[in-house]
Formats: C-alpha cells, structure tokens, sequence
C-alpha cells in the first residue's frame, strides 16, 4: 500500500512538473517566434517604404530619441527584397535591401506564390519567404524577408528547450523519489504502528478470551455440580471479562481521542484540589504494596480544561509509579508553578529505564518490564492514554530515568492567566 502511495505521488509530481514546464517552454517559443515575425514585418514594411519614397536604405540615427514613442528601428539585418509589379502583375524591376541580391527567377516565383495566396500578408515555407503586398501607391510592390534565419532558430530553441525538459524531468524524477521517501515515512510510521497496535489489541483480546472459553467449557463440562463447588471458574472469567472491559474502555478512549469525539468537559477547575483527590485514595494503595507516598502540591493552582481527565492523567501516573516503585518503594509527587504553567512530577526508585526504550513509553502497548506485564495487570496502554490527555490540554509529557534519582514522568499544563498571576504575586509577598 505503501508503495502504491509512493507510485502515485511520484506520478502526479512529475506530471505536475511536466505541466508547468511545458507551458513555460511553450509560451518561450511563441513569444520568440512573435518577436521574429514582428521583426520580419517591419524589416518588410520598411523597405516598402524605402522603395516608395525612392531612397537605397533608411539609415539608423544613433543617439535619436525613441524611448515611450513606439517607434520601430528600421535598423536590421533581415534579408529583404522589394519586387515592383506592372497592372499585368509582371516584374517591373526588383530592388534589393540589407546588402542582399535576388535573381528574377526567385523573384518571380515567389511573386507568383504570394498573389495566389490572396492574402495582403503571409508566410511561404517552400521559399523560406515571408511577404508583404503594398497597394497604396500607383504601383504594386511586394517585399519579402527571408525566414531561413528565423527557422534555423526556432529549431535551434525548440531543441534546447526539449533537452532542458528532458534534463529536468529527469533531475526532477530523482528529487521526487527522495521527496516520497521524506514525504510518506510518517505515512509509513502509522501504517506501521496500526498494524502494530492491532497485532497487539488482538493479541492482548485473545488472552482474556482463551481464559474465559477455558472456563466456561469447565463449567459446561459440570452441569449437575452448584455454583458454590465450580466459583473458582465463575470468579476466574468474572476477572477475565472486567480486564477485557478495561482493555476495550481504555481502546475506545484512545481511538475517539484521535477522531476528537471524546466529549469533554472543559471549564476552569482547582488543579491543586484535582491531585489531591487523587492521591488521598491512593495512600491506601500504596500502604498494601508497602510504598511510600511523599507529596508537595502548591495550593490555588487552576487551569481550563476537563477536570475528569486531568484526574484520569493523575491517577495513571500514580498506580504506574506505585507498580514499579522498586525495592525502596518510595513515589514522590510534587505539583508546583513554574512561570506560566503548572508542573506535575511524578517520581518513583524503581530501577533505570535505558535511555534507548525512553522514547517508546508513550507507545501503545509498550512495556519496558514485559516480564511482570502480566503479573502487574497492565496493558501498556497507561501511558499512551496519559500522552493523549496532556495533548489535548495543550501540555507536554516527558519521562526522565537514572539509576540515582529513579524515574520521573514530568508533566507541564497550561494555567489559568488570572489565577497564575494571582499565584505569582502571593508568592513575592510571602518572600
């Protein structure tokens, strides 16, 4: 699928390119041939009147002003000649301009192709003429310009712009692939990570189930027995299907988040009072694992946000905290104000997270200890969760780990401008 995408951009790309480029050679090329044909017409209209007032050649004034009158120097180098015609259209003398010579044969030849044409004006390929007709005078005079010029230069760009096109299509072909390549590897990372995410949600759905198939076929292979004698089994798959519920609730959450469908209920709250909900039902949580609960929340904190999910992101990082607390079993929760925002760290003496699986906590899934994945009923999905709440507040989430300070999962939100302010000036007055 992937590369079916890259294909495609690749395509498009270079159409697009191929687009633009030949409409800027093509308008090149007529506005060239233009300038030529306009500089052959008034080569041409020039000795016709060069031949009508009688003189050899107009000659070209240097230093005349010209600039914002229009006027066409009759200056070139243009190839012309004028052939004068009697009332029978026969040649009555051919008179030569820019240095050029002509034979009658030539002359008549093009004189006769240029009156069967019917036209006052017109081009004549076989001849490599372009002609004139003046019907002003007492005479018919026609002036031809020679076009050999003209043509040997539209060839001429009409080929540098093909090679420059094929040049850059295929410059242009190389910098697409490795433009794809950049463009769709975040496509790739979340094409990778949904096939991921459903190898592990189907992976994780598929134990609960085992568990609770095992149980029930038990159960049906004990039809006469009472509840009370088969209650290990019922209790095992009333377990079984409450972690299923949890894992489903906690999917559903993450996959509404992404569509921002989770309704949520934003209005301002007490974030100080929103921790300490939190941790008073978690001292006697952490008091059955033997864990010691530090805490320092600076009161008067408030934010704008849903009170339900900032508590939701507490308690995340308080039962992840307590799980691995490690043999010292001492967690540390300080809430503080620094500058404009609200700071929550979370600290447990757990053992070191190596930096390199630092980076994929987040990820959903993801167990840095998968030995004790299953003993600690955790799913991995804790802490995506917690990175999806603090996303949608507008903070950042970021975990630190050393084998002497433990690890920390540091979390910053935005807070209420008054009420910060309000905190801020408290502060100076009691220092």
């Amino acid at each position: 699928m992937i590369k079916k995408l890259r294909r495609k951009f690749i395509i498009i790309n270079m159409s697009l390119i191929f687009i633009v480029l030949m409409a800027v050679f093509s308008v090149l090329c007529f506005s060239s041939y233009q300038k030529y044909e306009n500089d052959n017409m008034n080569a041409l209209r020039h000795s016709l009147e060069d031949n009508r007032l009688g003189t050899n050649e107009t000659k070209f004034e240097f230093g005349k002003d010209r600039i914002g009158r229009g006027e066409k120097s009759p200056f070139n180098l243009v190839p012309v000649f004028v052939v004068t015609l009697n009332d029978d259209n026969t040649i009555a003398s051919i008179t030569g301009g820019n240095q050029s010579t002509v034979t009658e044969d030539l002359a008549s030849e093009a004189v006769a192709a240029a009156l069967e044409t019917g036209e006052r004006r017109g081009n004549l390929k076989s001849l490599s003429l372009r002609f004139l007709i003046d019907n002003t005078s007492d005479f018919t005079r026609i002036a031809f310009a020679d076009t050999t010029h003209e043509s040997s230069s539209m060839r001429s760009l009409i080929l540098t712009s093909l090679l420059i096109l094929a040049g850059s299509m295929a410059a242009f072909f190389i910098i697409s692939l490795f433009l794809a390549k950049w463009a769709l590897t975040p496509v790739e990372r979340a094409w990778d990570q949904q096939n991921q995410f459903i190898a592990d949600a189907s992976h994780e759905l598929k134990t609960p189930l085992t568990v609770i198939l095992a149980n029930l076929k038990i159960l049906l292979s004990h039809k006469e027995d009472t509840i009370s004698n088969q209650f290990r089994w019922i209790e095992n798959t009333h377990t079984e299907a409450s972690r299923m519920k949890k894992l489903v609730e906690n999917l559903l959450f993450l996959a509404r988040s992404e569509s921002n469908t989770v309704p949520a209920a934003v209005n301002t709250f007490n974030l100080s009072d929103a921790v300490w909900s939190c941790l008073l039902p978690f001292e006697s949580v952490a008091f059955e694992q033997g864990v010691t609960l530090n805490e320092s929340v600076t009161p008067g904190l408030s934010m704008l946000g849903d009170e339900g999910q900032i508590k939701q992101l507490t308690a995340i990082l308080l039962d992840n905290a307590c799980k691995y607390a490690g043999k010292e079993k001492k967690v540390t929760v300080i809430l503080e104000q620094v500058q404009e925002k609200a700071c929550l760290s979370v600290n447990n003496t757990g053992d070191a997270i190596p930096p390199g699986e630092l980076s994929h906590l987040f990820e959903r899934f993801y167990r840095s200890d998968k030995s004790r994945a299953r003993t600690e009923g955790g799913y991995g999905l804790g802490l995506s969760i917690a990175q999806t709440i603090v996303k949608k507040h507008k903070g950042r989430i970021h975990a630190e780990s050393s084998a002497q300070s433990g690890t920390t999962f540091i979390v910053w939100l935005p807070l209420n401008a008054a009420d910060s302010r309000k905190q801020k000036e408290i502060r100076q007055l009691n220092s």
